[in-house]
């Protein structure tokens, strides 16, 4: 890997700019990590998948963790606040009601453009200290040892600089480069659904109400936006969901609403339509050899319950307060293993839940529909139940980063 610069030392290399990639940069702004991010597509590009017209659910330790990033007071003019839920199954008795208020809640969560996420972040990390960022740029090459990471980058021009890190993350997805070449194997489960997202407008106001109807096709979510729209996040078959783009906005309103029903009045106005496939992927280990993943490279996980960004930001804001308040090798073996061990309950709790949400509400076996709506109805007499889902956005325990607890990353 030879070049006719030297190759610039930095503390971590950050493979991946998307949300949680760019999350941890600007989590490890104002310390004295030296850090390189690498991203391939540039923000505001049509092409940044990170950072597109899609909207995100953040839970309240999201919010906490953002706020002491300093980027909270912007993002909350765009965020709309989810003050109620109403859990039901398509064509059954059965349904539930959370009120954040009943919980002592200003709120469950807050659902945002990942335009404006994208935004906040960059425009922090933009001028940075410590900060080298390689937008656009593409790992060429990577190499992993016991004594450090070497790292080749193309940019825009074709020409390859040389980096040395002492620790590589591994942000870039689902299909990670960085887990790969760390030699960490993946299991990947294929739901066979896809995810058909939009934004539609309704002749009611929302009321800060968001809906999770599991219909025989898949859940579909129907989440409150700050301008008063819904964002539509609707899990279906394939062959269903190309059929769903494929349609006028009239009879694709047409379907939605006889798959929702009119809880949040008349659908009256659709926005551009898209689409991705829905898998479960979990790395075999968060950590190897000078290597961490954070975010879908570790796991991705169905939209279910709107869990994905808010645990991958949580493993970034750990991962931060580890790398920030040992000084020296950023990556240590026992640092890298106490990252794992203080991840390993929130995350391993999270993807259980979620994917046993898909499973149960997607049995078809005789009787299970009625067992789901006892299930639902006696939830909805529960409130120890309500409480403990409340508190889902905290996670499942374990270890709370500092910033989720509105702290600085750092002891100061």
């Amino acid at each position: 890997m030879s070049t006719s610069r030297p190759a610039l030392e930095v503390d971590v290399a950050i493979v991946g700019g998307g949300m949680v990639g760019a999350s941890l940069a600007a989590a490890l702004t104002g310390t004295a990590v030296r850090v390189l991010l690498i991203e391939n597509v540039p923000f505001g590009e049509v092409r940044q998948p990170s950072f597109d017209e899609r909207t995100t659910a953040l839970g309240n330790a999201s919010r906490r963790i953002l706020g002491a990033l300093g980027l909270w007071d912007e993002l909350a003019q765009e965020a709309g606040p989810i003050r109620s839920i109403h859990v039901s199954d398509a064509g059954h008795f059965g349904f539930a009601r959370l009120e954040a208020r009943e919980q002592g809640l200003e709120a469950f969560g807050y659902v945002v453009a990942n335009r404006a996420l994208g935004a906040a972040l960059w425009k922090k990390l933009s001028g940075a200290a410590q900060l080298t960022l390689c937008v656009p740029g593409r790992v060429a090459a990577l190499q992993i040892a016991d004594a450090g990471v070497h790292l080749g980058v193309a940019g825009a021009d074709g020409g390859v600089r040389e980096y040395r890190a002492r620790l590589v993350v591994g942000a870039d997805g689902a299909h990670s480069q960085v887990r790969a070449a760390a030699g960490i194997g993946a299991a990947i489960e294929d739901y066979e659904q896809v995810a058909l997202v939009a934004n539609v407008a309704s002749d009611q106001p929302h009321e800060e109400r968001a809906f999770e109807r599991f219909t025989p096709h898949g859940p579909l979510a129907v989440l409150p936006l700050h301008n008063g729209t819904l964002a539509v996040v609707w899990a279906c078959t394939p062959a269903n969901a190309q059929h769903l783009l494929q349609l006028d906005d009239a009879a694709f309103l047409a379907r939605l609403q006889a798959a929702f029903g009119w809880r949040a009045g008349r659908f009256t106005r659709a926005g551009t339509r898209a689409s991705y496939p829905l898998r479960l992927t979990r790395a075999a280990a968060p950590v190897a050899a000078r290597t961490v993943l954070i975010g879908n490279a570790s796991q991705a996980l169905h939209p279910v319950a709107g869990q994905g960004f808010n645990l991958g930001l949580r493993d970034a804001a750990m991962l931060a307060e580890v790398i920030a308040a040992a000084p020296g090798d950023a990556g240590a073996p026992e640092l890298l293993q106490t990252f794992a061990a203080w991840r390993a309950r929130d995350r391993s709790g999270v993807v259980r839940f979620t994917d046993g949400l898909v499973k149960l509400f997607g049995d078809a076996r005789p009787g299970m529909g009625l067992l789901r709506n006892l299930g639902l109805l006696l939830f909805d007499l529960a409130p120890p139940a309500k409480g403990a889902l409340a508190r889902l956005s905290a996670g499942f325990g374990g270890h709370v980063p500092r910033l989720a607890r509105g702290l600085p990353v750092r002891r100061g």
